[in-house]
């Protein structure tokens, strides 16, 4: 049996023969990584910046622009030095810290989304009762356990896969992926294969409870209540839906990918797909928040504005 200790990094063999054309994807991706950290940066800076923002709304919109800034450290710096060159690889220790960040974020961002359903629910079903429902310290308790519940999961499935013993260090990814490095084990992973589909249930089925009980309730209220009740619910719902069902798709195809085989769809359409909820997450919600959410509107157009005169 060999022994995991004698690979101390991975190879990672989904990167395709680029040629030239790698200087080319090396911008498009370090300029796609300039504007995820902008966009996500002036909104979580207008948010905290005026107090007319603090509210649990934009709260729970904080600590989501917040975790794209962390999913996306985790992986556009990892892209930029692996780009230009020809051979592709990652260290073991890095190998398994990029796997932590990713898998968090992807948790924190489910649970964040499904927290602000619950907060859409609160505030058009029950508006009399929403600031005693959801106060600074209750929402401030909800963005910690969040991130808290998040990193300690995530832990759990580190600590299972470092006890794996290694047979190879190959692996057709872009960049490192739990599953995939526990596939490359000569040891049994019956326990890793387990507690992954229970991990797996926990991160996407858990939080559609609140998000269906929220959205069931809302659309309760919105057929038997006024016009200003429906157009309340559409303004500030759109944007929450469209980021759930954005970020739902990149996630079911990873899932898709991780466990079954996919060897029929070309590598170059594998690729973008899996850095699908990766890369357009963090550019769509700081736009379709900005856009849509008329506070948030309103205060980036009166700092521009007053910069320029």
């Amino acid at each position: 049996m060999v022994n995991s200790s004698q690979f101390p990094y991975f190879i990672l063999t989904a990167y395709l023969d680029m040629g030239y054309l790698k200087y080319l994807y090396f911008v498009i991706v370090l300029m796609l990584y300039i504007v995820i950290v902008f966009a996500n940066s002036l909104l979580i800076v207008t948010i905290c910046m005026n107090r007319s923002l603090h509210e649990p709304m934009y709260a729970f919109l904080c600590s989501l622009l917040v975790n794209q800034l962390y999913g996306s450290a985790g992986l556009f710096p990892f892209l930029l030095l692996q780009i230009p060159f020809d051979t592709h690889t990652i260290s073991r220790s890095m190998c398994f810290l990029q796997i932590y960040c990713l898998y968090t974020y992807a948790t924190v961002e489910f649970c964040n989304l499904a927290v602000m359903s619950y907060d859409r629910y609160l505030a058009i079903c029950c508006p009399l009762h929403y600031k005693a429902r959801l106060t600074s310290n209750k929402v401030a308790l909800l963005i910690v356990l969040i991130w808290l519940y998040s990193f300690i999961k995530v832990l759990i499935t580190l600590c299972l896969n470092l006890r794996l013993t290694l047979c190879e260090n190959v692996t057709d990814r872009l960049y490192c992926n739990n599953y995939y490095v526990a596939k490359l084990a000569c040891s049994v992973t019956t326990v890793n294969n387990i507690y992954g589909l229970f991990g797996t249930f926990l991160t996407v089925f858990v939080p559609l409870i609140p998000i269906l009980f929220s959205y069931t309730k809302i659309l309760r209220v919105c057929v038997g209540g006024s016009k200003e009740t429906r157009q309340k619910a559409v303004s500030t719902c759109s944007p929450h839906i469209a980021s759930l069902i954005n970020f739902s798709f990149g996630c079911c195809f990873e899932i898709f990918q991780s466990r079954f085989n996919m060897t029929g769809v070309p590598t170059i359409i594998r690729n973008v797909l899996s850095l699908y909820f990766l890369t357009i997450q963090p550019i769509f919600n700081p736009v379709i928040y900005g856009l849509r959410l008329s506070k948030i509107r309103q205060i980036c157009r009166n700092q521009f504005c007053s910069k320029k005169l």
